[in-house]
């Protein structure tokens, strides 16, 4: 089933572009994305952290929400921090910059801060932010190796222990079509969990090669770099491989896979292509594809089915969302707009959640077994080997990332 690209997949991309786990925690909301507004009880004071591409486009959603008044706004980038602070009216003395730009910002008074920059920096970004009494809003990945996993799901307890909403801004799960499948799903509608079939492909980003300091990849071409990204099951895949983890309650526990880097002249050492076969806990075969290409593929883009022993479902980012024959057949509906309507979404219950006291975090914590996920697919990849979730988590292997001669 093919779906129905309402955006271009390099525009995608260029937007979306930043011992075991606890147990998975229940999904979110299935009300999310369909409650009707409320007024606003008060303004937000938020700081924006990273405005590139998607980070000015995320700020000016936030902006457009009733309940947020944007009072900082960080970059690297002088240039971009000014450039979006005009926009977003942010005073001149609350623009920062630098790699410390988020510290000066959570100085100025704001109640959370969102994380929209280079995904290496946000464990150590948010953890400021939460011991600062702030609430955080992150984009996906939100962290690229084991060890940042485990920080970031002790900052989720941390958080609710202070009180603070800490949200991940994943959208697929605050489409209405695609929560019907899931709730036909955990109602026995595919007779048990055969196999999962399930792909992310994209067009083609920047890969220049590093200057005197990492700081000219910086603007997006930090995609091409697996400490920064996480490589492309961490940057772009996620969406899906988070969509199985919320539709199933499964992590991966084993995964043997082969990727290559074909791209003419690469200078990063991400994935250009590949599969991964994953084991769920349960048994579950699941086969995943991948490719960051522009060949006009035929293969799935952030699509899923999981076959049943008597229904398949499938589930996905743009497209036919449905479950196929059984005794909960659903003939679907095309899921259109998640890219803006399920950020907006999101964005909506981050006010709620910090208004209402609602503080389980549970994106938070639904990201420790997706990302482990991403992470133990991508490493079976590099390393052409089978690997089992435990393997990757005694190794606790970290990505380091040379900040030699940036600007503090």
């Amino acid at each position: 089933m093919k779906a129905d690209h309402s955006m271009s997949r390099r525009t995608f991309v260029e937007r979306t572009a930043g011992a075991a786990a606890v147990p998975l925690l229940a999904a979110a909301s299935g009300a999310l994305g369909q409650e009707t507004a409320k007024p606003v009880e008060r303004k937000l004071r938020i700081g924006v952290v990273g405005l590139g591409s998607r980070g000015s486009w995320i700020a000016n959603l936030f902006k457009q929400h009733p309940g947020y008044e944007i009072v900082a706004a960080v970059d690297y980038f002088e240039e971009s921090a000014n450039a979006a602070g005009d926009k977003l009216g942010v005073p001149a003395g609350k623009r920062f910059s630098g790699l410390s730009g988020y510290k000066r910002a959570l100085d100025s008074g704001v109640e959370a801060l969102v994380l929209e920059g280079i995904p290496y920096f946000y464990p150590e970004q948010a953890a400021a932010a939460i011991d600062a009494g702030c609430h955080v809003y992150t984009a996906k990945p939100f962290a690229v190796d084991v060890p940042s996993v485990f920080k970031m799901q002790a900052l989720a307890r941390k958080a609710t222990e202070k009180k603070l909403c800490f949200r991940v801004d994943y959208q697929l799960p605050t489409d209405p079509a695609n929560q019907e499948v899931k709730k036909r799903i955990a109602e026995g509608g595919l007779g048990g969990l055969a196999h999962i079939y399930s792909g992310g492909t994209c067009g083609k980003l920047p890969d220049p090669p590093v200057g005197p300091t990492i700081e000219n990849l910086f603007k997006r071409a930090w995609y091409s770099h697996i400490g920064m990204s996480g490589d492309l099951l961490l940057l772009y895949d996620i969406h899906i491989i988070d969509g199985i983890t919320w539709a199933t309650g499964q992590r991966a526990v084993g995964a043997s896979g082969y990727r290559r880097i074909v791209r003419p002249d690469p200078h990063g050492d991400r994935t250009d292509c590949g599969g991964v076969v994953f084991q769920l806990a349960d048994g579950t075969c699941w086969t995943h594809t991948t490719q960051l290409l522009q060949n006009n593929t035929f293969m799935y883009n952030l699509e899923a089915d999981l076959m049943g022993l008597e229904a398949t479902a499938h589930l996905a980012y743009n497209g036919k969302v449905c479950v196929r024959g059984g005794a909960k057949h659903y003939v679907g509906e095309v899921a259109k707009g998640i890219y803006a309507e399920g950020a907006k979404a999101n964005i909506a219950e981050f006010y709620r959640c910090v208004t209402e006291g609602r503080f389980d975090n549970e994106t938070a914590h639904r990201s420790v077994d997706s990302t482990l996920t991403g992470i133990l697919g991508r490493e079976a990849m590099l390393r052409k080997t089978w690997l089992t979730m435990d393997e990757v988590i005694k190794e606790a292997k970290t990505r380091e990332v040379n900040l030699r001669g940036l600007k503090v």
